[in-house]
């Protein structure tokens, strides 16, 4: 397995959490954290079944101050994603080969990812469809921009962008660290027999995943909790990041360019 040093002396394992706690703070630790109180304001005023949830939204009603504030949201959402890549280059690690972020298994990477893609999709759309039944989802609106001829890219932009983002940080960065701080996690990363140690690592990622998706209401909440278990655990049996991003590329397109077309498919229309 691949260490990291710097001249000198190892770096303590207190180093990395304090990094750790610094890159969420920058990023989803900080969603997570305005995802709760935006779920607990959405409570005191009105049932969750009343409200919508918007994901990407215009930001201005003139067309040159939308776009440029669109493409700028998404270039500035990725300074943290950066960070965490320079900060393994910096301390001697290759973070797109340890972390299978390049494109030498673009056939692999592929199938697993459109499998993912499917298998998570019809999951959301049931515990959505479950969630809006029970009243604790709000009805969901992927994508309420203005239509100009550059809407389909930036929305694909943003796809791009959630998807590097919550997977190079909430999967394979977190890991990487977590196995610094507790040096347990390293003699088990393989999975022939996961234990206690790995499953609560998984878990904890798909719990703060499932946080900062709760202003969306409890379902989509506990929906890409399930989602983070399955990722976390895919990661760590084929040590690739990029099956996790394709995938969640591809959701969030879809849910951004036609969901309301899939959700008319599925006769889901009505929620």
């Amino acid at each position: 397995m691949e260490t990291e040093s710097r001249p000198g002396a190892a770096l303590p394992r207190r180093f990395y959490g304090w990094e750790m706690g610094i890159v969420l703070a920058l990023s989803l630790g900080r969603s997570a954290v305005y995802a709760v109180l935006q779920l607990a304001e959405r409570l005191s005023i009105a049932p969750l079944a009343d409200q919508t949830a918007t994901v990407q939204r215009s930001r201005s009603r003139a067309e040159f101050f939308d776009f440029s504030y669109q493409v700028l949201d998404s270039l500035f959402a990725l300074a943290p994603v950066a960070l965490v890549l320079y900060l393994v280059f910096l301390h001697g690690g290759n973070p797109f080969r340890r972390w299978g972020l390049d494109f030498r298994r673009p056939g692999l990477d592929a199938v697993i990812g459109v499998g993912l893609f499917a298998l998570i999709g019809l999951g959301t759309l049931a515990v959505y469809s479950a969630g809006r039944s029970l009243g604790i989802t709000a009805q969901m609106v992927p994508a309420d921009v203005t239509e100009y001829w550059w809407s389909a890219p930036v929305l694909l932009l943003a796809s791009l962008r959630h998807s590097l983002v919550e997977e190079i940080i909430m999967v394979a960065y977190l890991f990487d660290r977590a196995r610094r701080i507790w040096p347990v996690l390293t003699r088990r990363t393989e999975l022939a027999q996961p234990g206690a140690a790995i499953w609560l690592l998984i878990l904890a990622s798909a719990l703060l995943r499932g946080a900062y998706h709760l202003y969306q209401g409890f379902g989509p909440g506990i929906g890409n909790a399930l989602m983070g278990v399955i990722f976390g655990w895919l990661y760590l049996r084929y040590r690739r990041v990029m099956p996790l991003v394709i995938a969640h590329f591809l959701l969030d397109a879809v849910a951004f360019l036609g969901f309301p077309l899939v959700l008319a498919s599925f006769d889901l229309d009505g929620l």
